[in-house]
């Protein structure tokens, strides 16, 4: 390609083939009719979360923390001085029924983890409060998950994983707003 008709922006690197570009390409042989370009994306998207997923267990194992712990105790520590939430927010910040967030503070504070407390402002209502020692842990876990994090994406650019980070926003907003939509705001 001469430099005049070069697009503007960064030279690409060389292509890069991994196991997607085989899967596609099969499916392209098998089936000319069908247009599986969402698979170029997805696939990747599906097995990186994958590969995500099996880092994050890894590193909160390290610390003694399953992912389901790790969800909790980081969304009370995202909060800020005191760390405290109730069950209800707590359900909505994790995605999970009434239930099995009861069962899981129950499991947390057992452990130590966390603690409950009367709610000052709703007599009936209580607060789930993160311990010290929940908090030295999240924050353990939460040191370890980032570092396992940098490593995945070691073959991006700052600006490249900028990029990213921007399109796959725009991807996943929809879905955020729908799931927010969806949440019950009741039952604290």
């Amino acid at each position: 390609m001469s430099r005049q008709s070069r697009p503007p922006g960064p030279v690409a690197s060389p292509p890069v083939s991994d196991e997607v570009d085989e899967i596609v390409a099969r499916w392209r042989t098998e089936r000319p009719d069908l247009d599986v370009a969402p698979l170029e994306v997805l696939s990747r998207v599906s097995r990186l979360a994958r590969h995500l997923d099996r880092a994050r267990r890894a590193a909160f194992a390290a610390h003694g923390l399953e992912t389901w712990e790790f969800d909790v105790l980081s969304a009370l520590r995202r909060q800020g001085a005191p760390y405290q939430l109730s069950p209800g927010a707590l359900v909505r910040s994790t995605l999970v029924t009434s239930g099995t967030m009861t069962n899981r503070i129950d499991r947390l504070e057992q452990a130590g983890l966390v603690q409950r407390h009367p709610d000052p402002m709703d007599k009936r209502g209580v607060l789930v409060e993160l311990t010290n020692r929940g908090r030295a842990t999240v924050d353990a876990a939460m040191s370890a998950l980032l570092v396992r994090e940098r490593e995945l994406l070691t073959a991006l650019e700052d600006v490249e994983q900028a990029e990213l980070a921007t399109l796959l926003r725009v991807l996943l907003a929809p879905f955020d707003a729908a799931t927010a939509a969806e949440s019950p705001q009741a039952g604290d």
